[in-house]
């Protein structure tokens, strides 16, 4: 995977302004999909595009059984 600085990241656009509390994508090759929180840019999750797709369609669809904690 290329470095982390060379990848042209997307912030969620329901990030606050603040931008501390981020979730960013990027497309790498392939049609996968790097993930990243901004608070920890070093920890990217590469993944396909369709899963991508999934976890997305899940999350709009209120898809996930919180966990509790």
């Amino acid at each position: 995977m290329p470095y982390t600085s060379e990848l042209c990241w997307i912030k969620s656009s329901f990030s606050g302004d603040g931008g501390n509390n981020c979730v960013e994508i990027a497309t790498l090759e392939g049609e996968r999909i790097a993930l990243r929180d901004s608070t920890r840019p070093y920890q990217v999750v590469p993944t396909s595009g369709g899963a991508f797709h999934s976890l997305v369609q899940g999350v709009k669809t209120d898809g996930f059984t919180p966990v509790q904690g």
